[in-house]
Formats: structure tokens, sequence, C-alpha cells
């Protein structure tokens, strides 16, 4: 027998049999550079009348067996950057998720973990295949356990290809970002039970679809081609040190002025100043729009920010909210990026649902967050620090190294009317505007938090980014 063309034959099936997950891992990653790893596993599944990948047919081509354990990894290189792929095939089985299919995605995130090398997942699965029970559950704790691991060890990305149902959405949650495809779903379950169970009749995209996922800061990105998610990872991973490099040169002018903020200083204006051009990526955007999460660069300098967007009162945190914010401090802390808060907040919303959610305990695990490491962190009060909102984001013993407020800024322990009425409670009866505005101008002005030595410098606007590139110099590693 011709060893050579036997293995062309085979090498052929086990090609046809994932043709389309191929096509989409290439479309990820650089010309030429994926390597498949385990490419010859073959599993047996009765239920399916599978066969062992000992039977070949007459012509020594494996027939019947369930290719590849349903799934495709490797390693490539994506921007020039080292990274393992693990691929859901879901042209075997629909995906369906088993032990052996486990056990080679595990294998895959063992070399990651060995190497220290980014994992990227492509996800597309209806769920578990049928027969193997309570083993492929063993499989699949197996896999969440490894991927729950590598979390803060090596970065995680997540391409929700098509529908993902089940435990296999549970690496989509452990990814560091994930990126929608215009057809992805992801759901614990299957739509139509939830649909079902929910009293609706909802197509899967109202169930799992990006726009129904908007409070589960699950969506980093929703990715228009494989091209965006490609130059998205290669983006992400230049400001990771480990990976890029904490300082690069960017051309940025780093005693620039920005004379404009002075004037007006929204968060779009400060995003656009500071952040050095091109370098930006902002993702969750659907979850608690207020809170922008930003990975960039400030003179040359990798930075994660939270940008707080609100209205004229401020943002008010609830559970999602905190949630994001922390998500972020733990990337930022787990890869030692400097991290900043530019602050617009009063604290927690004052209302029933916000009370009886996970809120407190969601600021408990931020607050704790924030002593993983000892990375630099710094904070611009740009509108208001009122409250808890000082607390979370600016406040010296909460470990800011820095902090600095515009001219125009509030800090103080209540908003306005609250403050005024407390203040000036004789005078706030009669009337309310002018003590509020007299509380604004005095008792919240930051020169009395700048006299206690908790605020740094309070700075023009327009000088932002020179404070910000001198600070985040000092304290580098």
């Amino acid at each position: 027998m011709d060893k050579i063309q036997l293995l062309r034959q085979r090498r052929s099936k086990v090609l046809a049999a994932g043709k389309e997950i191929r096509k989409t891992i290439a479309a990820l990653t650089d010309a030429e550079s994926f390597v498949e790893l385990s490419g010859f596993s073959f599993s047996k599944n009765d239920f399916y009348d599978g066969f062992s990948g000992e039977t070949v047919s007459k012509d020594g081509v494996f027939d019947g067996a369930v290719e590849g354990e349903g799934v495709v990894t490797g390693f490539a290189t994506i921007g020039g950057y080292p990274v393992y792929i693990a691929a859901q095939n879901f042209e075997v089985l629909h995906g369906g998720v088993s032990a052996a299919n486990c056990a080679k995605l595990m294998k895959c995130l063992s070399l990651a973990e060995k190497n220290s090398t980014p994992v990227v997942y492509v996800l597309h699965s209806l769920g578990v295949q049928i027969g193997e029970g309570v083993t492929v559950l063993e499989g699949l704790a197996s896999l969440i356990a490894k991927a729950a691991k590598l979390h803060g060890i090596v970065p995680q990305f997540a391409v929700v290809n098509g529908e993902v149902y089940g435990q296999s959405s549970l690496l989509a949650a452990c990814a560091d970002f994930t990126f929608f495809m215009k057809d992805g779903v992801l759901a614990a379950d299957s739509p139509l039970v939830l649909s079902a169970k929910s009293g609706q009749n909802l197509v899967k995209e109202e169930v799992g679809g990006a726009a129904a996922l908007g409070k589960t800061n699950l969506v980093s990105f929703e990715a228009a081609s494989y091209a965006d998610v490609r130059a998205s990872i290669e983006k992400i991973l230049g400001l990771i040190p480990a990976y890029g490099a904490l300082v690069e040169e960017t051309g940025a002018d780093l005693n620039a002025t920005f004379p404009a903020l002075n004037k007006k200083c929204d968060a779009d204006a400060l995003i656009k100043c500071v952040f050095d051009a091109g370098s930006c990526v902002e993702f969750g955007k659907t979850c608690s729009p207020a809170v922008r999460s930003l990975l960039g660069r400030v003179g040359g300098i990798s930075v994660a920010a939270v940008v707080f967007d609100g209205d004229e009162e401020g943002v008010s945190l609830d559970a999602a909210a905190v949630a994001k914010v922390t998500s972020l401090v733990e990337f930022a802390s787990y890869y030692d990026i400097p991290f900043v808060t530019f602050v617009d907040t009063q604290g927690v919303r004052s209302d029933l649902e916000t009370n009886n959610s996970l809120v407190l305990k969601n600021i408990f695990k931020l607050a704790e967050s924030y002593d993983l490491h000892e990375n630099a962190r710094i904070a611009v009060i740009f509108k208001r620090a009122v409250g808890l909102g000082y607390t979370l984001f600016a406040a010296k013993s909460m470990g800011f190294d820095y902090v600095y407020a515009f001219a125009d800024a509030r800090v103080a322990l209540f908003d306005d009317a609250k403050g005024a009425a407390l203040e000036f409670s004789a005078e706030a009866n009669t009337n309310a505007a002018k003590c509020a505005a007299k509380y604004a101008d005095e008792t919240a002005d930051p020169v009395n938090a700048a006299r206690n030595g908790y605020v740094d410098n309070i700075i023009e606007p327009a000088l932002v980014k020179q404070y910000l590139v001198a600070s985040l110099q000092m304290l580098l590693k």
C-alpha cells in the first residue's frame, strides 16, 4: 500500500469534513500561518452509528467516524502574534460536544498555558452529542475548569460564529473579548425553550443575538467581517505589554494642548484628545453604554481606561455598570496595564430595582479587584465625583496614585441639591436653586479636596494629556 497516497486520501477526507471552518480560520489568521494539531483524531459515537478511527473503507479512508472530534485546533499568528486556535466544526454533528471533543480542546488549552500564548475560540455548536450521558459533562467540566484557570494568565478571545447553545456558551463568558458575527446567537439553552418558557414567540436573534444581550457584558464587539476581528485582536495584543509593548513610539506630541476642551469637554472630545491617534479600541458598547471601556495609548504608553459618559447629572451606577468596570480593572491588573478613570458619577442609582440587585456585592468585588496587582492607577475628575463615585474611582485610599480634577469639576459628599439642603438648610427651603449653585461653587469646589491632599492638582482641561503623560512616565516600571 502506498502510504503517501493513503495519507493524502485520509487528509482529503479530514479537510472535506471541515472545509468551512478552515476557511474561517484562514480569514482570522495571517496567510499560511495555521498549523493544525491532532488533525487525525477520530472517535466513535454509537448513537449516530459512527465508527472508531480504526475502521477504514476498502480504499483505506476512514469511514463514518466523527472526523477531528468535531473541532479543529492548532496554532497560527495574527498580525505576527502567536495564538492557539480552538474552533468548533459545525459541519460535524452540528458542532456537537463530546468527551473526545473536549479532550482535544483541552490539549490545545494546555499548550497555550505552557507557552503563555493567547487563545482564540471559534464557537458554533447546538449543544452536546446525544448518547454520552454524564461522560460528556465530565469532559465539559474539565474544559471549563481549564479555561477558567487560563483567565488572567493568557488573553482569551471568542468568536461567536453562529448558534452557540448550552455549556459551550461558557467559553464566551470566560473570554476577555467576545466577537459576535452577523449570525451570532448565544444562549444558555435552546432559544426555542427559552422563548416558550417566557410565554413569548421570539426568533433566536431576539433571544441570544448581540442586541438581545445588552445587559450581559458578553458582547465586546459586533463584527462585520473576520478581517475586522483579526484587526481588533492584533490591536489588543499590541497593547498588552507581555505580547506587544508597554511603551511604543506613536509620533504623538507629548506636550500637546487642547484649548477646545476648556470650552467643551464631553466624553467624546476627551477620548479624541487624550488617546494617541489610531490607538484606541472601545469595546462592550451595548452593555451600560454610559460606562465606556477602552484600551489605547497615551503618549505611546498602553492604558486601560473607563470614561463615564452620562447626562447633565452624571452617571449613576447599577449592578451591570459596576461589573463592567470590574472586568476592565481585572484585565488591566492581570496584564500590568496602567488604569485610568475619567470620572463623572454620583454613585449608586436611587431606585428599588437597583437596591434589590447585586450592586453592593459587585461594588465589593470591584474594590477587591483593585488589589489584584500593583499596576499604576490615575483618576481624572472631569465633571463630578460625588459620594461613592469619588470613593470608587478617585480616592487615594482606593489605590489611585495620582488624582487630577478639572477646574470646573465637582468633588463632594452629596450632589448639589442634597448637599445644599444639608449645608444651607434654612435658606434652601426658600431658594433651592440658588443654594445648589452656592454649594457647587463653594463646598463642592475641588480645591477643598486638594487642600487635604486628596487631589494632587487642579488643572485646565486643555492640559490633561500633558499631565497624564508625565504621570504615566513616572509610574512606569
